[in-house]
This record gives C-alpha cells, structure tokens and sequence, in this order.
C-alpha cells in the first residue's frame, strides 16, 4: 500500500503540479519535514479524531436525543472542511485521476460522500439506512496512519511477514481439519455428541479451542474426546505466539536496515534516509 502523503519524493501518484503556490501547497499537504507541512498534518489529525469521536458520541441514543442537533451542525463542519482538503489534494497534483483512485484518495472520498448522500435520501423510512451510511465517516480513522513515518515501517513488516504467516495459517488449518474430523468421529458418531453434529461444526469447535477463545457452546464429553480437547489447547499454547514473532523478527530488521542507512544527499548533506528511498526527503534531489 502506497503512502501518499509521506513519501519525500515526487511520487507518481501525488506528483506535484510545477511552480507557484500549487507546489507550495503541495509541499504542505504531502510533505511533514517542514514547519507548515507538520502543523498541517497535527492540525488535520486532530479533526479526524474529533470527527471520529462525534460520530462515537452521535450513536449513542441519550446524546443523539439531547445533542443531535449539534451533532448534525458540527459534521457538516467537519464535512465543509475535510471536502476542502480533499479539493486541494486533487489540485495540486500533477495526475489527478491516479491519486483519486490510489488507497488514500478513495478513503478521502468515502469520509466525506455519505453525509452529502443524506441530502439525497430524506423521509424517516430511510432513517437506519443513513445511519448506516454515517458509519462510514469512520474511514477517516485510516486516514491517520499516513500521517506518521512509523506507520511505513510497521507497514512494510506486515507485507514481508505475509508468506511465513500464510504458511503458518494453512499449517494450523490442517492441524484443526484432522483433529476437528477425529472429534466428529469420537464424539458425534460414537458417542452421540449432538455439538460434533458435523464436520465443519468439529471444526468451528477446533479453532475457537486451538485460539484458546473458548466460547463453551461446544463441548467433549468422552474420555477419548476430552484428551484430544487437551492435545489441541496444548497446540494452541504452543504456536499462539508464532505470528508476533514473525512480525516483530520482520520490524526489528526493517528497524535496523534504517539505522544503518547513511546515505548523504549531495546537495544538501542531509544523512539519514529511507532505505528505499531515491530522493533525498529535504530537498528531492536524487540519491
């Protein structure tokens, strides 16, 4: 997933419109390594989780009774303003159907286009649909994560962990299909076991116990059934670490590969960039 904001280079997808204050602006919007470009984005963090927040207070019923009033003025706020901003980013880029159909850009559509649809869709028989719709004003909580150079890092350690993950998730499926299909046979064919009624309920059984979820619903009632119960929540003790492990093995390397990037920009000798990086973050020049 492409970073549209945080990316020091002029990227494809958020290349700048050349000269004036469309590059200027551009600068601000995309860029945080200045002054203006950094009270941008805390600025713009701070309405998202203020937004985000009314649409949490709003669907409370005891607030939206005495407050929906208020609620409705200040999400058109929000709204006005997070349209502006999403105006400007179309503006000062250079392509501008390619940043609106990138990730970003079409969350920036989605938190702002269902309070303009109420406009559209009036009369209380569409009351819990619009509600539904106002939901999704919470995609501005995605809009956050571009805002911190972290979030490239942990970004990146989760797409290099997938393969290993994959595997190790098809591994534990197979582990709760053969043991989900010998509790259905112990406990649903011979003992009569009406929660193994099937095989794919063993199965529900043999995830929700190897996650050491536990819900209950589902339970042995065998000698035979409870050690295989027993092997299972041992499994699942065993390998729930697994997958952390993998990501942070992932996020320390990619940690250290930063650390130990020294490249000097020639043109302003800055030191210290990402080590995907082909432009200097300072100042654009190439590396």
């Amino acid at each position: 997933m492409e970073d549209c904001s945080r990316e020091p280079q002029k990227s494809a997808t958020t290349e700048p419109a050349a000269g004036g204050i469309r590059e200027a602006l551009w600068r601000i919007i995309f860029l945080s390594d200045t002054p203006k470009g950094k009270a941008f984005d805390v600025a713009l963090l701070w309405l998202i989780a203020a937004s985000v927040l009314v649409v949490m207070l709003e669907s409370v019923d005891e607030y939206q009774e005495k407050y929906g009033w208020w609620f409705y003025r200040i999400e058109w706020v929000f709204t006005i303003i997070f349209t502006i901003e999403y105006a400007l980013r179309l503006w000062v880029v250079r392509r501008k159907r390619r940043y609106a159909t990138s990730f970003f850009g079409i969350v920036d559509l989605l938190s702002i286009v269902p309070t303009y649809l109420t406009l559209f869709l009036p009369g209380a028989q569409y009351f819990i649909a619009l509600r539904v719709l106002r939901l999704m004003r919470i995609f501005r909580v995605l809009k956050m994560a571009r805002h911190y150079s972290e979030a490239n890092v942990l970004l990146r350690a989760v797409k290099s962990s997938l393969p290993k993950i994959t595997v190790f998730v098809v591994f534990v499926l197979m582990i709760v299909l053969i043991l989900g299909t010998l509790m259905y046979v112990v406990e649903g064919v011979i003992a009569g076991n009406e929660g193994f009624s099937s095989v794919p309920q063993s199965v529900y059984w043999g995830i929700v116990t190897i996650s050491t979820v536990g819900y209950g619903d589902i339970t042995p009632i065998t000698p035979a059934g409870k050690m295989v119960s027993t092997v299972i929540i041992l499994i699942g003790y065993g390998i729930l670490a697994v997958p952390t492990g993998i990501v942070t093995a992932e996020l320390n390397m990619s940690l250290r590969q930063i650390r130990l990037d020294q490249r000097e920009c020639g043109e302003c000798g800055h030191v210290g960039h990402d080590p995907r990086s082909r432009f200097c973050k300072m100042c654009g020049t190439p590396l």
